[in-house]
């Protein structure tokens, strides 16, 4: 049998051509679709991953934050740091928190050093630190004691303690000082002191060029706002007496004067309530039982006092004093006012407004 062969018509090959090149060009333009398609899902995927990793980010930040920002929704987290300067009106301001703690529910701890020692090691200083920062049993809590000024933050806390304080007149502090070691106070007018049966007045001690009432004897009041550095403690210094200043400002929430006690304790109330809720009631109209005056002192010769600040550590002191004074007396006059001989405090003097977006 021969072989047989069917040629197609020129125009049908044509046809068939033309059916061919039709159909490769719709499969190459759905391969280009589904490519298309392709990188689309994988741009979304991408996308979507992206947000995945901007809302992780943002959830860790944000419980960073919380973590490490103050507590704004309780007090009961609170504590505040007295760290009494001997002879400012201390113990009766003390006194005012134990008075208060029963009804305002908050603690009252005294903090009590060997020796009366105002510089804690430095193991004790951390010791103190966790102690305040951990002991959640004791919050809200109220600290007191002659101690220097410690940083919380050089010991890696991230909320840290409220520090208020008070300061007097230097020579008026030391000649209360003077006489509180020979004859006691009304606090507690049966225990012996360290000086009692020494009749000898301030002013015989300053003729005589007795160590009591040295210059030196001053410098307290600056130590106790610089800290437990050795040159806070070097007497005369003036970088304690700059860190004292700068630790006043940008440590202290608040630190009054001897003098201007009232004022002192009622700025507190509006400051603090969680502790000082009625402190000024209590001051002005309470049994007095907070208050403690030394027993016999006598007023100091206007020679005694001219030889007294002829002394250069007088004179820082009293700079340090001075500044003090100035700074209360800045907060009080934008925190309370005086109306017929009673004093008041000030109500809120701002507002938000033009806040967006609406609604």
């Amino acid at each position: 049998m021969g072989l047989f062969r069917v040629m197609m018509p020129p125009k049908l090959q044509l046809l068939a051509l033309l059916a061919f090149a039709v159909a490769m060009f719709f499969l190459e333009n759905q391969i280009q679709k589904l490519q298309e398609s392709h990188g689309k899902l994988e741009q979304t995927i991408a996308r979507h991953e992206v947000r995945e990793v901007e809302q992780r980010h943002t959830q860790d930040f944000l419980r960073e934050r919380d973590s490490t920002a103050p507590v704004s929704d309780s007090e009961d987290d609170l504590v505040v740091i007295y760290n009494r300067v001997p002879k400012t009106a201390s113990t009766s301001f003390s006194n005012i928190a134990y008075d208060l703690c029963l009804k305002n529910h908050f603690h009252v701890l005294h903090i009590n050093t060997s020796r009366n020692n105002p510089v804690m090691s430095v193991q004790d200083q951390m010791r103190f630190v966790k102690n305040v920062t951990e002991w959640m049993e004791m919050k809200p809590a109220f600290y007191h004691g002659h101690v220097s000024f410690v940083d919380f933050s050089k010991f890696g806390v991230r909320k840290k303690p409220i520090y208020v304080n008070m300061v007097r007149d230097p020579i008026e502090r030391l000649v209360s000082y003077y006489y509180f070691l020979r004859y006691g106070d009304n606090y507690r007018p049966d225990l012996k002191r360290r000086k009692q049966g020494d009749k000898q007045t301030f002013d015989e001690c300053i003729s005589a060029g007795g160590s009591d009432c040295a210059p030196e004897k001053l410098w307290l009041q600056i130590p106790f706002f610089c800290g437990p550095f050795s040159e806070c403690w070097n007497v005369g210094s003036q970088w304690a007496l700059e860190q004292a200043k700068l630790n006043l400002v940008n440590e202290y929430l608040l630190v009054g004067v001897t003098e201007e006690l009232e004022d002192f304790v009622m700025i507190l109330e509006a400051v603090l309530p969680r502790f000082f809720k009625g402190a000024s009631e209590l001051y002005k109209t309470g049994s007095k039982s907070h208050l403690r005056k030394t027993t016999e002192k006598k007023p100091l010769t206007k020679e005694s006092i001219a030889k007294m600040q002829q002394s250069a550590i007088w004179k820082m002191e009293n700079e340090f004093y001075e500044f003090a004074l100035e700074q209360f007396q800045f907060v009080r006059a934008r925190a309370v006012k005086e109306k017929d001989g009673e004093l008041y405090l000030l109500g809120q003097n701002f507002l938000y407004e033009k806040i967006h977006p609406k609604g």
